[in-house]
C-alpha cells in the first residue's frame, strides 16, 4: 500500500462500493417528496432511513458492468447521494461503510491510474491528480472511522494513543470497517510520502489491518491478503517485508480460486518492480491480460479494471526496469 501510488487495495468484490442504481435513487426522490408533503418529521426520517438501507445494501450492477468509463461517470453522483443521506443519518453504519469503500475505490480505480502517464507529459497536472486522490482516500478513511465510532466512540483517541490496544476489542462484524479504514488511510499515505504527519500513521494502518487479519483472514475471498501484498512492500525501514508480501500473494490467489487477477497485478507492481525482476513481471502481467473476464461476469468490471492497469504497466515497462532482469 505504501510502495506504489497506483496499486489497488482490491480488484474484486470488496472493491464494490454500495452505490445506487437509478431506480433506487428515484425511490429516494418519491419517498422524500411524500414525506415532505406529509408535514411529519417522523415519516420523513423513516423514509430517509428506508432509502439509506436500500442504497447501502449495494448493487451487483456495477461489478458486472463491461464499461468502466460509464461507471466512472456514475460513481460521483452516487457518492454525493450517499453523503446527502449521511448528513441526515450520521450514525447509519452501513451508509458510512459504503462511503468509506466508495471514495477509496473511486480514487484507486479512476484517479490514481492517471498519475504515472501524466508524469511524462504534465508534471503539474500529475501532482494535482495525486493530491486529489489523497484527499478522496482521506475522505474514505474518515467515513471508515465514523463507521467504527458508531460502536467504539473513543476509537480515534485510542488509535492515536495505542493503535494495537484500541482495536483489540473489535469483533468479526467490524472487519469491513477495519479493512476500508486501513485501505483509505494506507492509500493516502502512498500518495503523500512527503507528508510526514501521514507517514507517521503507518503503525495505525498496520494495527487496523492486522486486527482484521486476525479476526477473519479469508474475508471477502482474500481482500485482506491482497491489501497486504502492497502494504508489506513498503520497505524494511518502515517495517515491511517482501517475503511476507509474497506469502500474502500466495494466500490471496488461493482464496480467489482463479476468479480474479488483481493479485497478479499487485505483485508485479509492488514487488517485481522494486526487485527489478522483469521476467516475473512480464509473466504476471501477461497472465492478467490474457485472462477471460467473461468467465465470471458478476465481477467483470473489477477484472477489466485490473486488466487496464496491467496494460498500462506493460506499456511503461521499459521505463520501470533498468535492465531486462532474469
Amino acid at each position: 500500500m505504501l510502495a506504489s501510488t497506483t496499486s489497488t487495495p482490491r480488484g474484486h468484490r470488496a472493491w464494490r462500493p454500495a452505490l445506487a442504481p437509478l431506480a433506487v435513487i428515484a425511490s429516494l426522490a418519491v419517498a422524500l417528496l411524500a414525506a415532505g408533503t406529509s408535514g411529519c418529521g417522523a415519516v420523513k426520517s423513516s423514509a430517509i432511513r428506508m432509502v439509506a438501507d436500500q442504497l447501502s445494501a449495494g448493487s451487483s450492477g456495477f461489478s458486472s458492468d463491461n464499461d468502466p468509463e460509464l461507471i466512472r461517470e456514475a460513481l460521483p453522483f452516487g457518492l454525493k447521494t450517499l453523503e446527502s443521506l449521511a448528513a441526515e443519518l450520521p450514525k447509519h453504519r452501513p451508509l458510512l461503510r459504503s462511503l468509506a469503500s466508495g471514495f477509496t475505490s473511486y480514487a484507486v480505480a479512476f484517479v490514481l491510474p492517471e498519475v504515472r502517464p501524466l508524469e511524462a507529459v504534465d508534471l503539474d497536472r500529475a501532482r494535482e491528480q495525486r493530491v486529489r486522490a489523497r484527499k478522496l482516500c482521506l475522505r474514505g478513511r474518515d467515513y471508515g472511522l465514523r463507521a467504527l465510532e458508531v460502536a467504539y466512540p473513543a476509537i480515534r483517541r485510542g488509535l492515536a494513543a495505542d493503535p494495537a490496544r484500541a482495536v483489540a476489542a473489535m469483533k468479526a462484524a467490524d472487519v469491513p470497517d477495519l479493512y476500508w479504514t486501513a485501505a483509505g488511510w494506507g492509500m493516502a499515505i502512498s500518495t503523500g510520502k512527503d507528508q510526514m504527519d501521514l507517514v507517521a500513521d503507518v503503525p495505525v494502518v498496520e494495527a487496523l489491518i492486522a486486527r482484521a487479519h486476525a479476526l477473519d483472514e479469508a474475508w471477502d475471498d482474500g481482500s485482506i491478503h491482497e491489501f497486504l501484498i502492497a502494504f508489506e512492500s513498503r520497505g524494511e525501514s518502515m517495517g515491511g517485508s517482501l517475503d511476507r508480501a509474497r506469502r500474502h500473494f500466495t494466500r490471496a490467489m488461493e482464496l480467489a480460486k482463479g476468479r480474479r487477477i488483481s493479485p497478479l497485478v499487485s505483485l508485479a507492481e509492488n514487488v517485481c518492480i522494486q526487485t527489478q525482476n522483469r521476467k516475473e513481471f512480464d509473466t504476471l502481467i501477461d497472465q492478467a491480460i490474457a485472462f477471460d473476464v467473461e468467465q465470471f461476469p458478476e465481477i467483470r468490471l473489477l477484472n477489466l479494471l485490473a486488466q487496464r492497469k496491467a496494460r498500462q504497466l506493460k506499456a511503461m515497462a521499459d521505463d520501470l526496469f533498468l535492465e531486462e532482469g532474469q
